[in-house]
C-alpha cells in the first residue's frame, strides 16, 4: 500500500508538537525517566509552546474542558531564557571576605585521583592563643561555604551566627575558630568549577571523585602549614561536619583534643545514599547540565531546583509540617493545579528556586557522592591508603581518575575479583576497629529523635562502636521530639538546645 498524501495542516501541527520547551523537558525527564530527552541546541531559545490546534473534525464542536496553564513551567523557561547573555549564578560572585590557603604540594585522593595543587577557602574569629592550644576547627555541611559567622570583612550573618561568639556556644573570648569551605566546594576552594593548572580550563567532571577523608587531610594541612597548629582543643562539625569531626579523629587522633559529631554518622546507611543518589539523578537529567560542562553557558537551574526540593523534604521532619502547613492550600478560592498548589508544595518551590543559583551543580554531585562513600570502617580506611600509597610508588602526578563508560551492575558473589561482602557481625566488627584511633580521645554525640535524614539510631551506632572499642570518654545526648520537630536542621535552629551541651563539653576538663 502507497503512503497516505500529508496535508500541509497537519504538518504545521507536527511541527509545532515538535516544539516542546527545554525547561518542560527537564519536568519530563523527572517524572518519566524512561523517556528520551533531547536538549535544545545551545543557542535555541525556547519558547512558550501553544495547545495545538484542534482537528478539523473537531473545529464545529468546543472541547469538555479548557487548557490547562502552566505558571511553574514558564516561570522556568523565562529563567532560562534570561540567562542567553550568560549567566552569573551567586556562587561565582560570593566574595565574602574569605581567606585563601594554596598547597602548591599534590593531594593525592582516596579513589586514584590527584589534584596538582589546592585552594581551600576559610574563615576566622577569636584569637589563636601563644601555645597556639585554643583552636576549634569547624566543619560545614554539604552546601555551606565558610562562613559560619559574621566579621568585619563580611558582616552578613553566617550559617551558625547564634552559636559563635563571646559567651556562645563557641566562645570567641577563649577560642580560636577556623571554618573551611571543603574541597569540591564552590565557595572559594578547588572544585569542579575551579580551573585545572595543567590545561587552564575548568575541571568540570573531570575534578576526580573525592572522599570526606579527603577534605580533612586537606584541612589538616592548612591547620599545620597555615597555623603551625600542632593539636587543635576540637573537631567540631554536624551533619557532614559530624562526618569530617570523626573523620579528622580517625586520621589525625594525635592532632586534636576532642570530637564533637552533631546529627552525623560512623558511616553512609541505604536511606540516605538512596535520596542524595535521587537528587543527582534529577540534576543530571536537566539538558543543561551536559554531563558537567555548562560553565559560561546556562545552567542546570531546573534540575538544581527539584534536587534542592527533594534535598528539602529530608531536612525537616512530617510532625513539624503537619503543625506549619497542615493541608492548607495557597490559594483556596481556586481549583487545584498541577503546579505548587498547597502551601508545602509552594514552600518546596520557593526553597529550590532559591537554591538553583546559590550553589555549584558539580559541586552538589561530587560533595554529596563524598557523602554516600562516607564508612569509618578500617578495611575502606586500609583500601584508601593503599590506594594513595600506590599513586606514590608510581610517581603518578598526572595520574587521575577514570570514570566509568559504562553503567555498574552487581556482580555475583563467587567471581575471582570480586571480595566478599561482609556479613552484619563483620562488617560491625571492622567498623569498631576503624574507629579504634579514638580509643582516648573524648568524644560528644548529639542526636535528634525527628530527624529522618540521619536518624537518632546512626548517633546511637557512633557511641556504641567507641564503647565497645574501650573508649570511656563518649557522651551522648538525644534530643527528643517534645524538644525539637525540626529534624535535621535542628542544629541549625535549636541554639539553646544544642549549643548548651556544646559548650558544656567544649569547656569542659578531662
Amino acid at each position: 500500500m502507497g503512503r497516505l498524501p500529508i496535508s500541509a495542516h497537519a504538518m504545521r501541527s507536527t511541527r509545532l508538537l515538535r516544539t516542546v520547551s527545554s525547561s518542560a523537558k527537564v519536568v519530563q525527564a523527572v517524572a518519566m525517566q524512561a523517556q528520551s530527552v533531547t536538549p535544545h541546541p545551545p543557542n535555541s531559545v525556547p519558547q512558550h509552546t501553544p495547545p495545538p490546534p484542534p482537528s478539523p473534525l473537531s473545529r464545529t464542536r468546543a472541547p469538555s474542558n479548557a487548557q490547562m496553564s502552566f505558571p511553574c513551567l514558564d516561570v522556568l523557561e523565562d529563567r532560562t531564557r534570561s540567562f542567553d547573555n550568560g549567566p552569573e549564578p551567586t556562587y561565582s560572585l560570593n566574595l565574602s571576605g574569605f581567606e585563601v590557603y594554596h598547597s602548591s604540594q599534590p593531594l593525592r585522593l582516596d579513589n586514584g585521583g590527584i589534584l596538582r595543587e589546592f585552594d581551600i577557602a576559610y574563615e576566622t574569629w577569636g584569637h589563636l592563643n601563644e601555645d597556639k592550644s585554643n583552636a576549634i576547627l569547624l566543619h560545614t555541611g554539604l552546601s555551606a561555604s565558610s562562613h559560619a559567622h559574621s566579621h568585619r570583612k563580611n558582616p552578613a550573618p553566617g550559617w551558625w551566627e547564634k552559636f559563635i561568639g563571646p559567651g556562645c556556644a563557641i566562645d570567641t573570648n577563649r577560642f580560636f575558630v577556623i571554618c573551611t569551605n571543603v574541597i569540591g566546594g564552590c565557595y572559594g576552594s578547588s572544585g569542579p568549577s575551579s580551573i585545572d593548572p595543567a590545561d587552564g580550563e575548568r575541571y568540570a567532571t573531570r575534578f576526580p571523585i573525592i572522599t570526606v577523608d579527603d577534605m580533612t587531610r586537606a584541612q589538616h594541612r592548612l591547620s599545620t602549614e597555615q597555623f603551625g597548629i600542632s593539636k587543635l582543643h576540637a573537631s567540631v562539625g554536624a551533619s557532614m561536619g559530624g562526618m569530617q569531626s570523626l573523620s579528622f579523629g580517625t586520621q589525625f587522633p594525635g592532632s586534636v583534643g576532642r570530637i564533637v559529631s552533631i546529627s552525623g554518622c560512623a558511616r553512609s546507611h541505604p536511606y540516605s545514599i538512596a535520596m542524595r543518589h535521587t537528587q543527582r539523578q534529577v540534576l543530571m537529567a536537566d539538558p543543561n547540565w551536559r554531563r558537567g560542562f555548562y560553565y559560561d553557558s546556562v545552567p542546570p537551574h531546573a534540575g538544581m531546583k527539584l534536587a534542592r526540593e527533594i534535598a528539602t523534604i529530608t531536612y525537616r521532619s512530617g510532625p513539624e509540617w503537619e503543625q506549619r502547613f497542615g493541608r492548607r492550600r495557597a490559594d483556596p478560592r481556586k481549583l487545584p493545579a498541577l503546579c505548587a498548589d498547597f502551601l508545602i508544595e509552594t514552600y518546596l518551590d520557593h526553597q529550590g528556586e532559591k537554591f538553583c543559583l546559590e550553589y555549584d551543580a558539580n559541586s552538589l554531585l561530587y560533595v554529596s557522592k563524598a557523602m554516600d562513600l562516607f564508612d569509618l570502617s578500617l578495611s575502606t580506611r586500609q583500601k584508601a591508603i593503599d590506594t594513595r600509597a600506590a599513586l606514590y610508588v608510581a610517581d603518578a602526578d598526572t595520574v587521575s581518575c577514570t570514570l566509568p563508560r559504562n553503567p555498574y551492575k552487581e556482580q555475583p558473589e563467587v567471581a575471582a575479583d570480586i571480595p566478599r561482602q561482609l556479613n552484619f557481625d563483620e562488617a560491625r566488627e571492622d567498623l569498631v576497629a576503624g574507629m579504634g584511633p579514638l580509643l582516648e580521645t573524648p568524644v560528644f554525640v548529639l542526636g535528634v529523635e525527628s530527624d529522618i535524614l540521619f536518624p537518632s539510631w546512626q548517633q546511637k551506632e557512633i557511641v556504641d562502636v567507641l564503647r565497645d572499642s574501650g573508649n570511656t570518654k563518649v557522651e551522648h545526648v538525644e534530643l527528643g521530639s517534645d524538644v525539637s520537630v525540626y529534624g535535621h536542621d535542628t542544629f541549625l535552629l535549636s541554639v539553646k538546645e544544642v549549643g548548651e551541651p556544646v559548650k558544656e563539653f567544649l569547656e569542659k576538663d578531662f
